[in-house]
């Protein structure tokens, strides 16, 4: 059975990978891996057993929704939905009143929002855990189980080339910082306007002068992803966006993820992408469903990563 070593997890809160060391990290990994592989051998997991997780909506979602429902009833515990037209916060209530309420009645706190100060503001007034299921700044429980996927995909983490094509936004971020704390070299390809924030940027060099990694941020994306052991990408336009989505058309069309970019990177790159996908768009249907693609493994891996997160600090 899977050992859960919860101590330094126990009661924390899940923001950004930067609030955990490389160690840390790899512990969440191997016990994301434990828990796949003993979920598909048939043993059960009540680790979580009579605890509950409120998880709090103002952004649509499927993959984070049924990654946490599904992953806190495999551990045992309870998920309540919470949509902001279900609860008092989209009636006007602060943001810190919802956090003392509710963290009197559960054992942790999903929060997947626009505003990353709310996250913030959340956890500040919560005495229970709470967890970044995306904010309009970070993704980080997005980016766990895309550094799980490449574990399991390439065997090791540290020392591999990473580019991201296309928008420099949350996911971005937190491949950043999470990637340079494990030790890749992160490549971020984005045009003018649209590359990560100098804030992240720092944060990922520090990083990557400890873990002996690299950040770097191109605006060729053909330069970027030489020689790549991963290519990633994600939609032009994210949620909230869609009024910028014919003019990021048009910035965004030479940052797309297709066969001939994709024979630039080493021969067995892998391809990721953390959905939903518009194909023709930052990637080809060709490469999406083609043999390089670990998109859905990627997506699955969603469900076990969050377990992880939920079994050691809940």
């Amino acid at each position: 059975m899977v050992q859960l070593n919860k101590g330094k997890f126990q009661g924390r809160d899940f923001i950004s990978l930067n609030d955990f060391t490389a160690e840390d990290i790899s512990q969440m990994i191997d016990v994301a891996v434990e828990l796949k592989a003993e979920t598909k051998a048939g043993i059960a997991h009540q680790v979580l057993q009579g605890k509950t997780l409120a998880m709090i909506f103002t952004k649509s979602s499927t993959r984070t929704r049924v990654a946490f429902e599904v992953g806190i009833y495999q551990l045992g515990g309870c998920g309540l939905f919470l949509s902001s037209r279900d609860i008092q916060l989209g009636r006007g209530e602060p943001i810190e009143d919802t956090a003392r309420v509710l963290s009197r009645m559960v054992n942790g706190i999903m929060i997947r929002t626009f505003s990353h100060q709310e996250v913030l503001d959340l956890a500040s007034n919560s005495s229970v855990p709470v967890i970044n299921g995306l904010s309009d700044y970070l993704h980080p429980s997005q980016v766990l189980a895309d550094l799980m996927t490449i574990k399991e995909s390439k065997g090791k983490i540290k020392g591999l080339k990473l580019t991201y094509i296309g928008d420099g936004n949350n996911v971005a971020n937190s491949l950043l910082l999470g990637g340079t704390k494990m030790g890749m070299n992160i490549v971020i390809a984005s045009p003018q306007g649209y590359q990560p924030v100098p804030e992240i940027m720092e944060m990922a060099r520090k990083n990557a002068a400890i873990s002996g990694g690299s950040a770097l941020v191109l605006e060729d994306p053909w330069k970027a992803a030489e020689d790549a052991d991963i290519l990633y990408t994600d939609v032009w336009a994210s949620m909230g966006q869609e009024e910028e989505s014919e003019q990021r058309k048009k910035v965004f069309a030479a940052y797309q993820i297709n066969q001939e970019l994709l024979n630039v990177a080493h021969s067995e790159a892998i391809v990721m992408h953390c959905l939903p996908a518009h194909k023709g768009e930052e990637i080809t249907a060709e490469v999406m469903e083609g043999p390089q693609s670990v998109v859905f493994e990627e997506a699955e891996n969603r469900l076990h990563a969050h377990k992880a997160i939920m079994a050691l600090v809940m």
